[in-house]
């Protein structure tokens, strides 16, 4: 039996065929043109869908369950789409507009939470029953694991980590409170904090490396020179790390998960961000002894489709 794994972006639809273990089959991708009526957007999703059925030469009969991740507040019981700021719709039955489409279940969730999932099933996180992933991006995107299932709450919106506040009174998050983690540790709250600084040590090995102009300065320019010792880079990297244990140490209280696993295009760096953290966090969690794994994401992308094929899987294997 296959499933079909749909993730629905504000810029692209990426639909893909994946198997019984988590395992991507084939994969095509569409512009999501995302200003346009939603009935025009599940539409090329449903024909995508038929497109990657075909590629790998099966037929509808042989797919189990449809599952959509996407960003926004998803109603995942009732399959519907309430409302996320990427899209021009908000409280869309896509269960019931599938229908329209395809007599086989439809399954939707938020995006983080597919990712998630995708990493538990067969990613960073496979053979582990319970994880929590945090996605580092223009925000921190949550997704909780327990049993080997996503875990969202009561009320389907579970798995907000990036907003829970590590300073009380700190900088202004984007959701109105202030101190979130995420307004210190997601990527762009990062790449605002090395602009200030550099901007504030002209004499800086970073500020000379662009010349001042502070607009070219980003991430990969400072771990560049985070590994050369660079003064700057390092107290900037230290920072930053403490801010994210801080947080992870939160979360490894609160759940006491096998792992968790760290996303987004930060990840890729590997051991040179993991190691500051793990010496935080084990400085921090409660009774002293690290038991979770801090590990990188490895399915990049490719997480949140795969999750999402799997939320009809009625087990997963471990």
């Amino acid at each position: 039996m296959y499933y079909i794994g749909i993730d629905l972006g504000g810029t692209n639809i990426a639909v893909a065929v994946v198997d019984e273990k988590g395992k991507m089959l084939y994969k095509k991708n569409t512009p999501t043109l995302a200003e346009r009526h939603y009935s025009e957007i599940i539409s090329d999703m449903a024909r995508l869908c038929k497109e990657v059925v075909k590629g790998i030469d099966k037929d509808l009969s042989d797919i189990k369950s449809i599952g959509i991740g996407s960003p926004g507040n998803i109603d995942s019981q009732k399959g519907l789409f309430i409302y996320a700021n990427n899209f021009n719709f908000k409280n869309v039955s896509f269960r019931d507009e599938f229908k329209k489409f395809f007599d086989i279940p439809v399954f939707i969730d938020n995006d983080a939470n597919c990712a998630a999932l995708g990493e538990s099933v067969s990613g960073a996180c496979k053979g582990y029953k319970n994880s929590v992933m945090l996605t580092l991006g223009t925000g921190i995107g949550g997704g909780i694991i327990i049993d080997g299932k996503i875990y969202s709450g009561s009320f389907s919106c579970g798995g907000e980590i990036g907003h829970m506040v590590i300073e009380r009174c700190g900088r202004e998050c984007s959701c109105g409170r202030y101190g979130c983690f995420e307004s210190y540790c997601s990527t762009s709250a990062l790449t605002k904090r090395l602009k200030e600084a550099v901007m504030e040590d002209e004499d800086s090995e970073m500020f000379k490396y662009v010349k001042g102009e502070i607009e070219k300065i980003n991430t990969k320019i400072l771990f560049a020179f985070y590994r050369k010792g660079d003064y700057l880079a390092t107290d900037i990297v230290e920072e930053y790390a403490e801010y994210l244990a801080e947080g992870i140490t939160n979360v490894i209280n609160i759940f006491q998960p096998e792992a968790v696993v760290i996303g987004g295009g930060i990840s890729a760096q590997g051991n040179t961000l993991l190691r500051p953290i793990i010496k935080h966090v084990k400085r921090d969690v409660y009774g002293g002894v690290l038991k979770t794994e801090i590990l990188p994401a490895v399915l990049g992308n490719d997480a949140g489709i795969i999750g999402a094929a799997m939320l009809g899987k009625d087990e997963v294997l471990f």
